[in-house]
């Protein structure tokens, strides 16, 4: 009769070396992976500022609220109308606002058209809101009119669809840590309630982060 062998302790052994090799490897891929969307999320937070500051600085005006955007930019259909106060320093309605004649909206053709930003410059181009790097609307309104409590500074971009661990990290790296306090605030997308402690089970959950300066 054939006698029967199995693995040694060091085959064993070796073995599970490698499988701690591969998981490692795999893990330590998916954390440079989850790394590097924080670090794109982050971005694009930073570049809407450098939006309003650029476009400010060249034209004296803020994008979206320029009364004189048409011939700043050369955009015929680039003045904001009513009801907003054209030129009273305020970008109007909501953040995601799909009203072409919103300052809000014609924020991104204002800042496309004066060369700070990529995309579409017809209001009405399917492709024209802004989207970030998870997906989500992105865009921007004044703090006047967007009641946060405790929220200060003059302007707020908000960015929809990020997940929940994305949006920790996203604090951690904007911010203090605290998504329900400081000048980054975070809430489950469709809800209105800021939370400041996001828990393991909402870690993927879909989450608006809102940043402030």
């Amino acid at each position: 009769m054939k006698k029967q062998t199995g693995f040694t302790l060091i085959e064993l052994a070796i073995v599970l070396v490698i499988i701690g090799l591969l998981l490692g490897g795999v893990l330590k891929g998916q954390e440079l992976i989850n790394s590097a969307r924080v670090k794109s999320l982050a971005t694009e937070f930073k570049n809407i500022q450098v939006y309003v500051y650029g476009y400010q600085d060249r034209f004296r005006a803020i994008p979206g609220d320029d009364r004189a955007a048409d011939a700043h930019v050369a955009g015929t259909n680039a003045t904001p109308v009513a009801p907003d106060t054209n030129g009273n320093g305020v970008i109007a309605s909501a953040w995601n606002s799909a009203t072409q004649t919103d300052d809000s909206y014609l924020f991104w053709q204002h800042v496309r058209l004066a060369g700070f930003a990529p995309g579409p410059t017809a209001a009405d181009d399917p492709n024209y809101a802004p989207q970030n790097s998870a997906g989500g609307r992105i865009g921007i309104q004044s703090v006047a009119s967007f009641a946060i409590a405790g929220m200060t500074g003059t302007f707020t971009v908000c960015s929809a669809a990020i997940q929940g661990r994305f949006a920790e990290q996203l604090d951690i790296t904007l911010d203090d840590g605290d998504t329900d306090a400081g000048s980054v605030r975070a809430f489950v997308d469709g809800g209105n309630a800021w939370d400041g402690d996001i828990q393991p089970a909402e870690e993927n959950a879909n989450y608006t982060v809102c940043l402030a300066f």
